[in-house]
């Protein structure tokens, strides 16, 4: 529990300080390590309140990286249940 808290703040202050591609890289790893990492949503989501614009590339849509990370989440944790070697509980 302590680990997730610790990297949710560290991910909330990236989604702030760093690059959105950094953020969405440890956004990715902390989909992959903790179960059901929700917290990545809403740091991608204020990330793209902050500071998103209108992408011409993806018919004008602001939030692309809250939707991409919706993805991720639904896809990862979708092979996490199909993965033998997954464990059920990470701490």
């Amino acid at each position: 529990m302590r680990k997730r808290v610790v990297f949710s703040v560290l991910l909330l202050v990236s989604a702030v300080l760093w690059p959105l591609w950094l953020t969405a890289i440890l956004a990715i790893l902390g989909i992959i390590y903790f179960p059901m990492y929700i917290e990545a949503i809403f740091a991608l989501l204020m990330s793209d309140l902050l500071f998103g614009a209108p992408e011409s590339k993806f018919l004008g849509g602001t939030f692309v990286s809250s939707l991409s990370v919706v993805v991720a989440l639904i896809l990862v944790e979708f092979l996490k249940k199909k993965l033998k070697f997954y464990p059920e509980k990470l701490n």
